[in-house]
């Protein structure tokens, strides 16, 4: 019996080479009409696979595996707007900023960087991080100081902790009074790795 139903189309191959056209297409379409809210891309690295998110006006994100890339995309998407690509190529800069950094070739960023998810006296503190040369540290103690207010060692601590730029924003170089390292958004094996990096 024949069936009153035309065939089905047959399946379109897998053809990762032209997706990947298209949506290198999609993408500086989007650029070009500024569609897009965020860019991302992700860059192996010896602490991991990095996230890398950025606005027009700079990196805005850069998240550790362990933060979990789905769900600070998620965030970005909430806090900055819901139209986020991934985008290697507007990201190529960073990605070879921080593999010249990883590599022990670069001691400082040239990169703009949108500080919007970090407020108040917590953004005061992520802007003043860079004063602290590479290869050096600073106590929570001295950058409270540094950003105007000496009483404030543990909001300093939270800023540090809730930095969204880190790495390129150097908060890994912040460290108790004591000497030890204190916490880190990446974890201590991170923030020992990114200190002995740059201390050799």
């Amino acid at each position: 019996m024949t069936s009153p139903f035309p065939p089905p189309p047959a399946a379109l191959p897998d053809d990762r080479e032209l997706l990947d056209t298209l949506h290198d297409r999609l993408v500086a379409a989007a650029g070009d009409r500024k569609l897009i809210d965020v860019g991302y891309r992700t860059v192996d690295s010896p602490v991991g696979v990095l996230l890398v998110a950025a606005t027009d006006a700079g990196v805005v994100r850069v998240a550790f595996d362990s933060e979990g890339h789905d769900r600070v995309l998620t965030a970005l998407a909430d806090l900055i707007g819901r139209r986020i690509l991934r985008d290697p190529r507007r990201l190529d800069v960073v990605a070879r900023e921080l593999d010249e950094y990883f590599a022990g070739r670069r001691r400082s960023f040239d990169l703009p960087v949108d500080l919007r998810l970090a407020h108040g006296f917590r953004r005061t503190v992520v802007a003043a991080l860079p004063t602290i040369d590479y290869g050096s540290t600073a106590s929570y103690a001295q950058v409270a100081t540094i950003a105007g207010s000496p009483a404030a060692v543990r909001a300093v601590g939270t800023a540090c902790a809730t930095n969204p730029v880190p790495v390129i924003v150097p908060c890994h170089r912040v460290v108790r009074s004591d000497g030890t390292i204190g916490a880190y958004r990446g974890g201590p094996a991170a923030k020992r790795l990114l200190l002995d990096l740059e201390a050799g």
